[in-house]
Order: C-alpha cells, then sequence, then structure tokens
C-alpha cells in the first residue's frame, strides 16, 4: 500500500498528527509506528485475525444487548463486515505495528479498533478520519479494554494453535515412530547408557520409547489448554469489569469458541486472569518439554545413524541433499539436525515468556506482545518439525544389520550370566574379554564351565529384550 497522495491530519489526546491519507488507521496507530522502530517483527496472522473476530463479536454482542441501541442496523452491519475483513486477512496491510510496543499491547489492539472504525465508515461512505458514525472507542471498543482482549487473544490464539495444528502434528509423529517400531521389531542391538554398551534391546523397543515421549507431549498439551480455555474477558482495565455489560463476555467468549472450535469460558476470577500469564508461562512450559522430547528423539536417530562406516550405523535415515561441499558422496541427518535446531528455539522462546511471566505490577502484566508473538511461533515451529521429521525422516528410516552384528561382540551380554554364577565371576568374564578382544560367549566357555546347551540358551538376546512391542494406555488416552 502507498502513502497516498495527500496526508490526512487528525487530532487525538497528543494533538495534531499526519496520517497516510490511504491508511485505515488513525492517529493513535500512526503515533504507534512513529515510536516503535525496534524490529521488523509483526504480530502473527492468527493474532490479528482473533482480534478481528473478536470485534466482530463484540459488535453482535453489543448490538443484541442494546449497549449500541444508538447506531442503526447498516452501522452495526458495518462494523461487522469490517471486523470480518480484519479477521479473514483483507487488512493486514494495515496493522504495522511493531511486537516491541506497549506491554499491554494497547497499541495493536487501538490499530484494530481504528482500522475497523474507518473501514466501517468507509464502507457507510464516510471519509477516512471522521471518527461518525463509527467510533473507535465508543462503538468497536465498547465493553472492552486493552488489559482484557490481549490476554483473552493470546489464549484464543494458543488454543486454536494446539488443538488444530500442534496436537495433530505430534499424533502424526507419533504414528510415524509407532510404526517404524513396528517395522523394526526384530532387530535386536545393544542397548547403550552413557553411551557405553549395554543389554540388548530390539530396535523397535528404542522407537517405541520414542513413540511414548511425543504421545505424553500430547497429554501436556491437553493440561495446558485447560489453562488457556480460561479467559480474562469481561474484567475491562483492571478486573472489575467497569463499562461492559454482564452478559458482554459470555456473549463473545462463547460466539469465539464456536468459531475457532475450541473450548472457551470466561474466568470466575478476572483478577488473576489479568494480573497474569502463568496459564502461558504453563504452556510454554509444556511446549519446552516437547521440543526437548525432540531433541532427544533427534539426536538418537543422528547418533544411530552415524558413519556409514566409522560410527555406529544402526540405521539409514533418507538422504535429502548432498551433504557436502567438498566431500563427494557424503549425506548428513539433515532432517534430524532441523529438528534440534527448532528444539533450540522453542527452549528460548520459554526462557523470554518465563521472564515476561514475572515482569508486572499489581493488576497488569507488561510484557504481553512479545509473549503472543514466541507462544504462536513455538507452536508453529514444533508442529512443523513434527510434521517434516515424520514424513521425510522417521518413515523412511532403515534398519541395517550394523546392530545385531554387533550384540555378540557386546560386553554387556554378560549381564544374563550373573544370576547364574554371580555379579563378581561375572564380571571377571567382562573384564576378561574386554582386555582380549574376544566375546562373552568365547571367555564364559572357558571360565564358568557352563554347558553349550546352557550358555546358548543364556546368551540368547531374544530372551534378554522382553516382550514384543505393545500398545501404550498413553497414547490411547491421548
Amino acid at each position: 500500500m502507498g502513502a497516498g497522495p495527500t496526508p490526512r491530519t487528525e487530532v487525538d489526546f497528543g494533538g495534531r498528527v499526519a496520517v497516510p491519507g490511504d491508511a485505515l488507521w488513525g492517529a493513535q496507530t500512526q503515533r504507534a509506528i512513529e515510536a516503535f522502530t525496534i524490529s521488523d517483527l509483526r504480530m502473527p496472522r492468527p493474532h490479528i485475525r482473533a482480534l478481528g473476530s473478536l470485534k466482530r463479536a463484540a459488535a453482535r454482542a453489543n448490538a443484541d444487548l442494546g449497549v449500541l441501541d444508538a447506531l442503526d442496523a447498516p452501522v452495526v452491519d458495518a462494523i461487522v463486515a469490517a471486523a470480518g475483513e480484519v479477521a479473514d486477512g483483507l487488512l493486514d496491510d494495515h496493522f504495522r505495528i511493531d511486537v516491541f510496543q506497549t506491554g499491554s499491547g494497547t497499541d495493536t489492539h487501538m490499530n484494530a479498533n481504528e482500522v475497523i472504525a474507518n473501514r466501517a465508515n468507509q464502507l457507510l461512505g464516510v471519509p477516512l478520519g471522521t471518527r461518525h458514525p463509527v467510533h473507535p472507542h465508543d462503538h468497536v471498543n465498547r465493553g472492552q479494554s486493552s488489559n482484557d482482549v490481549t490476554p483473552t487473544v493470546v489464549h484464543l490464539t494458543a488454543q486454536a494453535a494446539i488443538s488444530h495444528r500442534l496436537v495433530p502434528a505430534f499424533s502424526h509423529l507419533a504414528s510415524a515412530l509407532r510404526a517404524t517400531a513396528a517395522a523394526t521389531d526384530d532387530v535386536v542391538k545393544p542397548g547403550r547408557t552413557h553411551l557405553q554398551d549395554a543389554v540388548p534391546i530390539r530396535l523397535g523397543q528404542e522407537f517405541s520409547g520414542h513413540a511414548g515421549q511425543v504421545e505424553r507431549s500430547i497429554v501436556r498439551f491437553r493440561s495446558a489448554q485447560q489453562g488457556l480455555a480460561e479467559v480474562a474477558l469481561g474484567g475491562t482495565a483492571v478486573g472489575t469489569g467497569l463499562n461492559t455489560h454482564p452478559e458482554f463476555a459470555g456473549r463473545v467468549v462463547a460466539a469465539l469458541a464456536a468459531e475457532f472450535d475450541v473450548e472457551l469460558h470466561e474466568t470466575r476470577n478476572h483478577f488473576q486472569a489479568q494480573n497474569n500469564l502463568d496459564a502461558v508461562v504453563f504452556a510454554s512450559g509444556a511446549l519446552r518439554t516437547a521440543a526437548t522430547s525432540l531433541l532427544k528423539i533427534a539426536d538418537d536417530v543422528r547418533w544411530m545413524s552415524s558413519g556409514p562406516r566409522a560410527g555406529l550405523g544402526e540405521i539409514e535415515v533418507p538422504g535429502l541433499s548432498m551433504g557436502s561441499s567438498i566431500m563427494p558422496g557424503k549425506t548428513n541427518p539433515v532432517v534430524a539436525e532441523a529438528v534440534c535446531q527448532v528444539a533450540a528455539k522453542v527452549a528460548g522462546n520459554d526462557a523470554t515468556i518465563a521472564l515476561a511471566g514475572g515482569r508486572g505490577n499489581f493488576e497488569l502484566t507488561v510484557m504481553s506482545p512479545v509473549v503472543a508473538y514466541c507462544l504462536l511461533e513455538s507452536i508453529d515451529l514444533l508442529a512443523g518439525a513434527a510434521t517434516v521429521f515424520a514424513d521425510t525422516c522417521i518413515s523412511g528410516i532403515r534398519a541395517t544389520a550394523a546392530g545385531p552384528a554387533a550384540v555378540e561382540r557386546s560386553l554387556m551380554t554378560v549381564t544374563a550370566l550373573s544370576p547364574r554364577i554371580g555379579y563378581d565371576a561375572a564380571a571377571a568374564v567382562a573384564a576378561e574379554a574386554r582386555s582380549t578382544g574376544r566375546t562373552i560367549r568365547e571367555v564364559a566357555r572357558e571360565r564358568t564351565g557352563l554347558g553349550e546347551d546352557e550358555l546358548l540358551a543364556l546368551l540368547d538376546p531374544q530372551r534378554m529384550v522382553g516382550p514384543r512391542v505393545r500398545p501404550d494406555r498413553t497414547r490411547e488416552r491421548s
């Protein structure tokens, strides 16, 4: 959008302000655009969508309650239509305020009020900037405050993103891990603790453990959503509900819950809903935990696929691209590396959110915009990483012969002899095998006096690895 041929002059509490002639925003937004030039970050599209949807629902509720009875039906319809255009993304060019702004999100909130008022007046054939018949404060913002609207939008957008993007993505990843577990459940390989040999395990069991991590992340997301479902709308400035109809919030929240297909309800304690960001901090903690799980899984994939000849080489992952500009034929676990980077970014966002959650005084927290940005970014990154990880890495994993071949060389198969010959004798067998380079079977045959049949039974890797992979009850509940 261009600056317009002739700027218009608007007047607000601070005096005269020059606004681009074709801009739908007004004086207060213009002041914020000029004041906050810290970054090129802008509030995310879901945040603007939710603002538009809230304003649309607010206009309808106020009209139904008789609060906007001074306005005739065409005016209310114009507000509803303008707010709908904001929700649908048709007016995104008119939202230009930096994420780093007033801590309550007032600047972006006023941006929405001004854009909707100007667009409504434009639809009614009135010149921009006239503030009549639709006024940004008196009509679009009726019964609301930035202090209850902003946290409501933060909760709403997180609820929707978790329900419709994050949970499906993690469910998809869990299914891919379960499928890989089933496909590799006959492959016995050395277990490892402390990056050292441990007793044997099936590759399928390892992947079932990874699937269980992801499934439990979904359970944690659901728990976080219980807090996010409680919203602050109706408390206005400090939680007292001054200047709003007692039925206003309930009607708006019900409309938003239906539109976004999420659980949402007005808080029973507006003072706690507005004086902290605890529900968001908790949700971010669930995201950080999920990121940590992805980091662990991706790192295990990197280790198991290391090599292919000078590392473990127990699995092969799809080669998506050449891995080196100088070493011909080299491939790398690039998707796993990308997932690890996402995990690091989410952890950083969580640190930001945790710090922001503690920076508020009395009736208001003052870092809501950056919290809104980081929370939605983390959800989006995790959902994207889980989807790509499932589709381009986990689903293409193939077991090699390296794992089974290493079982016979593993020293910790001696653990199966311990109940029969005792811990100390078993330790001596392991020590000799390690010092001589021989296998446990070879040394035990000489030192223990056990017959060949008994040794064969005791050192059978299949006997050591327990039952087959079974469905996880946590998965069923999630």
